[in-house]
């Protein structure tokens, strides 16, 4: 679906760059517009993740978390084991 806003801008140098841009890329100035709106929507999504992520590493740290080379070649070594047996 799609559907029409129309974007007033303030500063005659950034409409200018955006007009520039859009030539350039041989695109319409309204997908980089859309292109522009949606990056930095999922930058706010990782932006309001960053707590939640840095709280699971405190966690993990607090509980003697271990680096994830060495649970991958304990995996690695059992699976090898295993295979070793049938």
């Amino acid at each position: 679906m799609s559907r029409r806003m129309t974007v007033v801008f303030h500063d005659d140098d950034l409409y200018t760059n955006l007009k520039v841009e859009a030539v350039r890329r041989r695109k319409p100035a309204s997908d980089i517009v859309s292109e522009a709106v949606l990056e930095w929507l999922e930058n706010r999504e990782d932006a309001e993740l960053l707590p939640v992520i840095d709280a699971a590493r405190a966690e993990w740290e607090e509980k003697g978390g271990r680096p994830w080379a060495e649970v991958e070649r304990e995996m690695t070594e059992a699976l090898t084991k295993r295979e070793s047996k049938t």
